[in-house]
């Protein structure tokens, strides 16, 4: 079974590796998205000129968000000239907009806006030569699509082939069933999240930041909880004693909602990051590829099934203390990003404050930025995930 899992998560690294070096299709320079942030910005000074401060600032914010960093300039700038750059272009958007707010003459407000458009057509020319854009091909949305699948239903089935086999070998394998329903219920309300997702995301418009913010807010501390209780049953014995607690409370009581819960939990779980994940790719996806993710998806599915069936059959037995560990130091990582991103997201709508970290580095792959409010939260994680370590691996003394 080693030899296998290995095998499995062989073929995930190799898709990936395909995926991120698969050819691309040239898309432009980055000429033209300073030019459509220009544009934006003309008609925000237009706009305050007469007087409109609401409509001017909001042509810079649909500047910041619309084209800077759906455009993925803001990444491009973070990569390949620095993360103090892309963050001073930050601070100047929040800068223009501030002195709307308070009333700054025209000629300070135009100022301000031509310092940010002149460096912004520095920053091009540099990124034309570092780093031309590019489009992913249709090829990678599909491998992308697959390892989303792959990779977040493969933890999955590993809990609900451990409580069917123990259901099993234990002389229920007639309840087995709902563990089954309680599945597709759960699929059921990943599918149902996804288009209220959508949903909510359509009619708030203008708040998609804010919103996306408070969610990230929110899967930290769920990424965090989760992370700490795989951390928890890294060893195969307390995973068993788990799995055999739950199983036997429920048959025991005779209360199958508790087992019928317990798996609802873990998949909607693992559902729910998987929608996540899809909207993201969907949103960074022409409509014209939406295709090739919905094939990915579909290969994916019926390699799980696949998957699924040897486990259950062959009462196959995975190694579960590098996968718990793995699984939750990838969880961990999420939620140090997301809690990072959670906080910028609330900074660049204008929820919470940006009070700036001078000379406190950018790193966007681990969502760590130069302020205060962001490098404080994260800290708490640093510190949590520490204390997590300590307390479940550290050997407890003997009482005396």
């Amino acid at each position: 079974m080693i030899v296998k899992s290995k095998i499995f998560l062989a073929v995930l690294t190799a898709l990936f590796f395909v995926a991120s070096f698969s050819t691309a299709e040239a898309a432009g320079s980055w000429n033209d998205v300073t030019s459509e942030i220009k544009e934006y910005v003309d008609n925000g000074l237009k706009e305050y000129n007469r007087g409109n401060v609401k409509a001017a600032k909001q042509n810079i914010t649909d500047a910041y968000f619309r084209v800077f960093e759906e455009e993925e300039m803001e990444q491009a700038i973070q990569a390949n000239i620095g993360g103090q750059t892309a963050f001073k272009v930050e601070y100047m958007f929040g800068e223009i907009k501030k002195l709307m707010d308070k009333g700054a003459s025209q000629q300070e407000v135009a100022e301000m806006a031509g310092l940010l458009i002149k460096d912004l057509n520095t920053y091009s020319a540099q990124l034309n030569e570092l780093a031309p854009r590019k489009e992913q091909s249709p090829f990678q949305k599909l491998l992308y699509s697959l390892l989303i699948i792959l990779r977040e239903g493969f933890e999955a089935i590993l809990i609900i082939s451990a409580i069917l086999a123990y259901l099993i070998k234990s002389g229920n394998k007639e309840k087995t069933k709902i563990v089954y329903n309680s599945t597709a219920v759960a699929i059921g309300a990943s599918i149902v999240t996804a288009f209220l997702f959508e949903y909510v995301l359509d009619i708030s418009g203008l708040g998609q930041e804010l919103l996306e913010g408070i969610t990230m807010l929110l899967a930290t501390a769920v990424l965090f909880f989760v992370s700490y209780w795989l951390i928890s049953k890294v060893e195969a014995k307390k995973w068993q004693k788990y799995i055999e607690g739950k199983v036997e409370n429920s048959l025991k009581t005779g209360n199958l909602w508790a087992l019928w819960f317990a798996v609802f939990l873990a998949v909607y779980r693992e559902g729910a990051e998987t929608v996540l994940f899809y909207q993201a790719l969907i949103a960074d996806t022409d409509p014209s590829a939406y295709g090739m993710i919905a094939l990915g998806f579909l290969i994916g599915c019926a390699g799980l099934v696949v998957m699924f069936l040897v486990i259950e059959r062959t009462s196959l037995k995975l190694p579960l203390k590098p996968f718990f560990l793995g699984t939750s130091a990838l969880l961990y990582y999420l939620a140090f990003v997301f809690a990072g991103q959670g906080v910028r997201e609330l900074q660049e709508s204008g929820v919470i404050g940006a009070t700036a970290l001078n000379g406190f580095p950018t790193i966007g792959w681990l969502g760590v930025y130069p302020t205060y409010q962001t490098v404080i939260l994260q800290s708490i994680i640093i510190a949590a995930g520490i204390f997590a370590v300590v307390y479940n691996f550290i050997p407890k003394r003997a009482k005396a």
